[in-house]
């Protein structure tokens, strides 16, 4: 047993231990994948079900009862979580093992108290589950402190990159106008407020990005909007002076992080007041801010811990109102969105030729771009091209080009049977050799700083029999390569 796993299975007995003194004592604990704002992607100090289960996949869903640790994923990651999971986990495949909620019901004893971060599970998932457990009178209780961070002693900071703002001839529409538009919204929804909590809608409402998760521009943060108000909560040691003076050019409060359950419940009493002056939208008959208005929030977005300070009564639970029109791109993002793509298809031709040119070289394949130089593999290769290495002088080509900010997510670089696995990520210690006689896959993400993200994939063959994938790939011998772009416009 090495190291790692030893430490994971004390964690465990500790968790366990945790649990068992807790009043009421907790039967069963489930460990989301999701930060406080549901985030698919998280921050290494949100890895909480890495941490326990030592699963590193980007979805999945732990359940620790007193005699069984469970680890839910999807088909995307089976054959990775097999690896991964010690003796003392069970794999639960979705699609074919019963949901968590439907294990629970039908495995726990009656009354079983089932506990939850309630600021890692949203609205939506939190009602599945307390109605799945109705059948054997089982309870979802929330508790008052994560338990697995009791656990994590040496549990990454918060850190505290700077907020950034995002300019106006970059977001082409400005947060007074966007502003505007929500306003309305809340007035013809009959609501008094809303409460935004996930990290893009955020960061596409009032024009900031940050830095706070890997390969996304996002800053954890949370935003309530009124009628007549607009607040801001993120740790205060991110903004800057300017942050702070275009927060007040905009009619926005900054308030602290862990303000906003606080400040949810004062929004719910109608009591929640806002200090800045800002043009909010004026109101022909205002609605009144008291306690019969609604609040709208998102419940597939928010967490339990902030709907819990409502009435079940005063939630509107609609769709984000943000949702379309941060789709919807306007004419300056379109601009922005096509030099991107200019740019990064530069830099992806380029690694392809120079691909191309070493496969050729140095590996004997035939060309694609030309023709071929060699046709044998060099005996003795100075430098060995690898799925790290090719995949790194992607980036590199990617780095040349102007407002490259970083990748969208770890390079999916794989040879041969590694291409079969799904969400295949290389180490530099384990990684294949590249051979001209094996399928080369590659799936890279580039982040371009204000611009957009763009997804690119390609794939590399030099000996396939069939002239077509089942997929519509059209693949023949020779090097030949598909590509194709999909774009998520921040």
């Amino acid at each position: 047993m090495t190291s790692s796993a030893a430490a994971r299975n004390q964690h465990l007995d500790e968790l366990r231990a945790l649990m068992a003194s807790h009043s009421p004592p907790i039967h069963a604990l489930l460990i989301p994948s999701e930060d406080a704002h549901q985030s698919e992607y998280v921050s290494e100090r949100d890895k909480r079900r890495q941490f326990i289960s030592g699963f590193t996949g980007s979805a999945g869903l732990a359940l620790i009862t007193t005699k069984e640790a469970l680890l839910w994923t999807d088909g995307r990651y089976f054959l990775q979580a097999t690896n991964q999971l010690s003796d003392r986990w069970r794999l639960m495949r979705m699609g074919e093992d019963p949901p968590v909620e439907v294990w629970i019901a039908d495995n726990l004893s009656a009354e079983a108290v089932i506990g939850i971060d309630s600021w890692c599970i949203s609205v939506d998932s939190a009602q599945r589950y307390e109605q799945a457990f109705l059948k054997n009178n089982q309870t979802l209780f929330q508790l008052s402190s994560d338990l697995v961070d009791e656990v994590w002693k040496d549990r990454p900071p918060n850190d505290a990159t700077p907020v950034i703002v995002h300019p106006v001839e970059f977001a082409g529409r400005s947060v007074a106008q966007k502003m505007k538009e929500l306003r309305e919204k809340l007035q013809h929804e009959k609501a008094s407020g809303i409460i935004i909590t996930a990290l893009d809608e955020v960061a596409w409402l009032y024009n900031v990005r940050g830095n706070d998760v890997h390969y996304s521009p996002v800053v954890h943060s949370y935003a309530i909007v009124t009628l007549h108000g607009a607040f801001f909560y993120v740790d205060k040691r991110k903004v800057t002076t300017e942050v702070k003076n275009y927060m007040s050019e905009s009619g926005i409060d900054i308030r602290e992080y862990d303000m906003v359950q606080l400040d949810v419940s004062l929004l719910a009493s109608g009591q929640l007041k806002g200090s800045a002056v800002n043009g909010s939208l004026h109101m022909e008959k205002d609605i009144n801010v008291a306690e019969q208005s609604k609040i709208w929030i998102d419940s597939n977005s928010c967490c339990l811990a902030l709907y819990s300070k409502l009435r079940p009564d005063q939630a509107l639970m609609l769709q984000s109102p943000i949702t379309l029109p941060k789709a919807v791109k306007n004419p300056m993002e379109l601009t922005g969105l096509r030099k991107a793509h200019i740019r990064d298809g530069a830099a992806v031709v380029q690694y392809l030729a120079w691909l191309d040119n070493q496969m050729q070289e140095n590996y004997g394949a035939s060309g694609y771009f030309s023709e071929a130089n060699g046709s044998q593999k060099k005996e003795h290769l100075e430098i060995k091209l690898t799925e790290v290495s090719v995949s790194d002088k992607l980036e590199a080509f990617r780095a040349e080009k102007e407002h490259f900010k970083g990748l969208s997510f770890p390079t999916i670089s794989s040879v041969g049977p590694n291409a079969a696995i799904i969400h295949y990520s290389p180490e530099a210690n384990t990684c294949a050799e590249l051979d001209a006689d094996k399928i080369y896959l590659c799936d890279s993400g580039a982040q371009v700083e204000y611009i957009s993200v763009l997804n690119c994939n390609f794939l590399f063959a030099d000996s396939i029999e069939s002239n077509e994938f089942s997929d519509g790939i059209l693949a023949v011998p020779g090097w030949h390569y598909r590509h194709y772009k999909n774009c998520t416009f921040w």
